[in-house]
């Protein structure tokens, strides 16, 4: 199984504060923290795409390059692009261009978006939402499939036998399709024969469990080869060398990243019980010392049968340095404890995308 990090490249939404300043700051943190990943042997990290004050990632292929230029063997992926709101040929070209940059290893995975200011900043109507990201995913397929490429649909201008390039260095650029837990969403992937990344940040993670099976089976039903398929389960938590540590260190800027958010969607306050509720054996969360986080990862595989596992640990305005020492706790320790505990199972499934 894969082990790898995601983020969104969290900033201070504090008007007070010096945007350009922040988001400088908060990117070079960045790029040394995948730089560190890579380091410490772990296999992915991902870079999620918003357009918001409380985050410095509206570019991710951009920050990735960057990336790839000071990283050896780690794939570098989106997490997600909102494709919806963007044009396939340029996403295309841009993760083509990150694929050579890094000797292939790029990836995209591609999802609708959990936030919905980027339709309105690129022109799309809201109510097109579903439309537009099967249209633009088909597209994006077709790109993927042919360097010459002959589209049509309804929400975006046709292609006339158009080239696109530069090609990537793999042959397939892989995509994944992030899926928030909506059964149509689950059901398009395994129909299309394509990797997903189901995102868990509430909740137990066991009730997730059957939208895997609704995957194989429409995969089935589609006549897709069940060999290609594979699954992701994306997460909230954080490692520290204490379980006490790792708690009292992630949830202050946790609970104000999901209180922020939560104020705008109408959702309840959080609180520490919750959050202690939550990072139990049956919670969402997998934060605690390497043995508690490890073992988590583990008993959730034996439900999932999950080909990767990422964290998202550097969630609102967390300091470097802890976040720093997570990924090298994450790395040198939850990794070598995780990767021990599936080969003694028989249970070791390294995907490759």
């Amino acid at each position: 199984m894969e082990l790898g990090l995601y983020t969104f490249a969290d900033v201070s939404p504090d008007p007070a504060l010096n945007k350009g300043v922040e988001a400088a700051r908060r990117l070079n943190n960045l790029i040394e923290e995948i730089e560190l990943a890579d380091q410490v042997g772990l296999d992915v990290f991902g870079l999620g795409e918003h357009h918001r004050p409380d985050y410095a990632a509206s570019a991710p292929a951009v920050t990735l390059a960057a990336a790839a230029a000071r990283t050896k063997n780690i794939r570098l992926t989106s997490a997600v692009t909102v494709l919806s709101s963007d044009d396939p040929v340029r996403v295309f070209q841009q993760f083509s261009t990150l694929d050579l940059i890094s000797n292939g290893r790029a990836e995209i995975m591609a999802g609708r978006g959990s936030f919905i200011e980027s339709f309105p900043l690129f022109g799309y109507n809201l109510e097109d939402y579903d439309q537009l990201f099967e249209e633009k995913l088909d597209l994006l397929l077709a790109i993927r499939d042919s360097e010459q490429v002959s589209w049509a649909g309804e929400m975006r201008a046709p292609i006339n036998g158009r080239g696109v390039y530069p090609r990537p260095l793999q042959d397939p650029l892989p995509i994944w399709i992030a899926v928030g837990g909506t059964p149509q969403s689950v059901a398009r992937a395994g129909a299309l024969g394509l990797p997903m990344a189901i995102a868990i940040i509430g909740g137990e993670p066991r009730r997730f469990a059957p939208l895997v099976d609704l995957y194989r089976e429409a995969a089935r039903r589609a006549d897709q080869d069940q060999a290609k398929l594979k699954t992701s389960i994306n997460v909230h938590g954080f490692v520290a060398d204490t379980t006490e540590a790792a708690a009292d260190q992630f949830y202050g800027p946790q609970a104000e990243v999901m209180n922020r958010i939560g104020r705008e969607r109408g959702w309840g306050p959080t609180s520490r019980a919750q959050f202690d509720q939550s990072r139990g054996p049956h919670g969402a969360l997998f934060v605690g010392d390497p043995e508690t986080v490890a073992e988590k990862i583990v008993a959730h595989h034996k439900l999932f049968k999950n080909d990767r596992f990422l964290l998202q640990m550097a969630i609102g305005t967390m300091p470097h340095e802890q976040i720093m020492r997570g990924i090298e706790l994450y790395g040198t320790k939850v990794a070598p404890l995780v990767r021990k505990a599936l080969t003694e199972q028989g249970g070791e499934a390294k995907a490759t995308a």
